[in-house]
């Protein structure tokens, strides 16, 4: 008997439908209009840039080498305006003044923001609250700052004054002494931006790893040392950086002096910015005034260099 070889029945193949891609064009247009749409947005902040900052600036440093008052055609003079102003017997008092003023502020307003922040980064209760307490005078206008400390200075019934007598203390002549005038500014200065500098140093202080202080006390680290050996070298970076934002910013005082002592009294308050002040809108020489704007620039411009600088160094270091 011969036997048919029976074939088993072909199991039918499945077969996988894929997609097709999205046409090429398609998605570059779609990429395009990403772009595009993310350009547009930064057409705004690029105009009032270019308007504001940057048009402003390149006028001042043309304007500092020609004469020019509202009204006449502007006349090139080259570097007369510098030499004229260099001359200024205010000049060097202004530049003295600023030095002073920064030196003074890097001496109070430096260590007294970095002491706050070391008590409040202790405290177990209310920290929120004196958080608030300490940021207060940020969120005051400084010309109401400065209007308000003018009254607490006031020789007569201010409230310095008045409670030095209280304390049977002797009185000061404040911000209308010749002596005193310039470190009242200071003090002034130090009150009203002391708030985001002690904030920036507490959130400093909360990052530092609690092993490395419970490390130094079982060292037997007292309170000094720890500050010293841990609580410094972790901050430095942050330390350095507000030491040269503050010089920046104290380098260009101008509403306590313009408020308070109206660069008086014998311009023993007169700064840089607040000579500017003077040339460009009580003696109508803008030439002189972006002149002295001008070497401000320069000046500020390498302690800008060094803090970027500086930024990248942490940044690469972290």
């Amino acid at each position: 008997m011969i036997r048919t070889a029976t074939r088993s029945p072909v199991e039918p193949t499945t077969v996988r439908q894929v997609e097709a891609p999205p046409p090429v064009g398609g998605r570059g247009r779609r990429r395009l209009l990403d772009q595009a749409r993310a350009y547009a947005f930064l057409i705004g902040g690029l105009i009032c840039f270019a308007l504001f900052s940057w048009y402003p600036a390149i006028r001042a440093v043309v304007i500092a080498f020609q004469k020019y008052t509202p009204g006449s055609s502007p006349e090139w003079v080259g570097t007369a305006n510098f030499t004229r102003v260099w001359h200024d017997p205010e000049f060097t008092a202004a530049w003295r003044n600023t030095l002073v003023f920064t030196l003074l502020a890097l001496l109070i307003g430096f260590a007294i923001p970095f002491v706050l922040a070391l008590v409040l980064n202790e405290l177990r209760h209310w920290k929120a609250f004196f958080r608030v307490v300490v940021y207060l005078p940020v969120m005051i206008p400084p010309v109401v700052t400065a209007l308000l400390w003018k009254w607490f200075y006031d020789p007569g019934a201010g409230l310095a004054n008045e409670t030095l007598r209280f304390l049977h203390l002797p009185t000061s002549n404040w911000s209308n002494g010749t002596d005193t005038a310039l470190i009242s500014l200071v003090i002034v200065a130090t009150w009203a931006n002391l708030g985001g500098t002690v904030l920036i140093y507490l959130a400093a202080l909360q990052s530092i790893p609690g092993e490395l202080y419970e490390a130094a006390e079982l060292d037997g680290a007292s309170l000094l040392q720890r500050v010293r050996h841990v609580t410094i070298p972790q901050t430095r970076f942050v330390i350095l950086m507000l030491m040269l934002l503050q010089i920046i910013a104290t380098m260009q005082v101008f509403t306590e002096p313009f408020v308070i002592t109206g660069g008086g009294p014998e311009s023993a308050t007169v700064t840089i910015l607040y000579l500017i002040y003077k040339y460009a809108f009580l003696y109508n020489d803008f030439g002189g005034a972006c002149a002295l704007s001008v070497m401000l620039l320069v000046l500020l411009g390498v302690f800008s260099a060094v803090y970027l600088r500086l930024t990248r160094s942490g940044e690469d270091d972290l």
